[in-house]
């Protein structure tokens, strides 16, 4: 069963629900056309290669859509998750993110430049950090990449595995412990995830690119759902302040526009960059997209928040398939999950 949560004051109490073991379900609400659903659902099965979708809203799963309970690869949803991660230790100044990549003794295989280690881990975490030395892995922009050594730190973005995997180096470094073990105490066992194996979770990488592998996550569809609705009841789970409303607030607020995304011409639709959270800028951040954000990983894993609906999406493209589901493609179910919701905005 799920958890009630009575907030409020003055006499006004909002029920915040949480789920238990399992998600609560409620299939059949007034706020969502049943209809409209079954559109959307027909969307999914003709136009992507979906395996698993959820859908929470106010806390109880209104909709769900394939197998929702396999572990498979999340992709670069995993960057997301790093970035809650940084949270607890920010917030108790294990991690000052001023601290520079000199300072950290952090270098690669034929070695940083000077301007280069003078970024900052707040550099590293929004994807500005400048380095571009190879990564280990494969799947970013790095072709797009200015010489190296032209651009100072922070000023200019680029979607970089480098960045992303000297992140989770410089989380265990500093914790003095492994990100798996990490997410199992920090997450897995507050948040309950159903579905969570340590044992599936492993890194990757050509370590003769890069001395920092990829540290890769399998997850189930539910539990997705359930980092999202953390990040929605602002770090907060039943009783317990798991990550601080500052934090969350700090990684989902837009660090680089819309416009400035756009730049090296890969399609980022709708959104502006945090820290490893998408956001939804503007002009598109108006009705059920504002303050909204995403999760988003190669082949079509999302983990996105609307906090206008009350809304948690977890969507599942399994990579084994080697099909995706394009952004697009995931854009126009989530346009119509919308409007299936007849609810108050």
């Amino acid at each position: 069963m799920g958890c009630l949560l009575l907030i409020g004051n003055m006499g006004c109490m909002q029920a915040q629900v949480y789920p238990g073991e399992h998600w609560d379900t409620l299939y059949n609400t007034a706020e969502w056309t049943a209809s409209k659903l079954k559109t959307m659902e027909r969307f999914i099965i003709d136009s992507t290669h979906a395996t698993g979708m959820v859908v929470i809203h106010k806390g109880k799963m209104i909709y769900q859509f394939g197998d929702i309970k396999e572990l498979s690869y999340l992709a670069s949803c995993r960057k997301s998750i790093c970035a809650m991660l940084y949270g607890p230790f920010v917030e108790n100044k294990t991690i000052n993110l001023q601290e520079t990549l000199e300072s950290l003794g952090i270098d690669d295989i034929g070695g940083l430049l000077p301007i280069e280690k003078k970024a900052t881990i707040q550099h590293v975490l929004n994807a500005r950090s400048g380095v571009y030395h190879l990564a280990s892995n494969a799947g970013d922009n790095t072709d797009k990449a200015p010489r190296r050594g032209s651009v100072q730190p922070g000023t200019y973005w680029l979607y970089n595995n480098w960045d992303f995997n000297v992140a989770g180096y410089i989380l265990e470094k500093k914790t003095g412990r492994n990100i798996y073990a990490l997410v199992d105490s920090i997450f897995a066992k507050p948040l309950q995830l159903e579905d969570w194996d340590i044992k599936a979770q492993h890194k990757d990488g050509d370590m003769t690119r890069s001395q920092y592998p990829a540290y890769h996550m399998w997850f189930s569809t539910q539990d997705m759902a359930r980092f999202g609705y953390l990040m929605l009841r602002n770090g907060k789970w039943k009783d317990k302040q798991i990550i601080s409303p500052a934090w969350v607030r700090t990684i989902t607020s837009t660090v680089t526009p819309y416009e400035e995304t756009l730049k090296d011409n890969n399609v980022y639709y709708n959104f502006g960059y945090a820290y490893y959270w998408w956001t939804w800028d503007k002009p598109f951040n108006t009705g059920a997209y504002k303050n909204a954000y995403t999760a988003s990983g190669a082949y079509g894993q999302y983990i996105t928040v609307l906090p206008a609906l009350d809304a948690v999406i977890a969507f599942k493209t399994k990579s084994i398939y080697q099909r995706g589901t394009g952004t697009g493609d995931y854009l126009k179910v989530l346009q119509r999950l919308v409007d299936a919701y007849n609810g108050r905005l």
